[in-house]
């Protein structure tokens, strides 16, 4: 019954470079985008914005 052996400092490399993957995986995503891509997204949301501004129901300021 013995444990297997783990090398500490080789685990922390390990782990490290796998926090490294991950991060640049998510950078990739966040940034790797053409500037045509990049233009698109801001126009889908704006039209999103302003279809959503222009759903809302404006109420008039007479309360009484």
């Amino acid at each position: 019954m013995s444990a297997e052996i783990v090398n500490l400092r080789q685990f922390r490399k390990k782990q490290a470079r796998s926090e490294k993957d991950k991060q640049a995986e998510q950078n990739r995503i966040s940034f790797g985008r053409t500037k045509t891509e990049k233009q698109l997204t801001t126009a889908l949301n704006e039209k999103a914005d302003r279809a959503h501004r222009e759903g809302h129901i404006e109420k008039s300021g007479d309360k009484e």
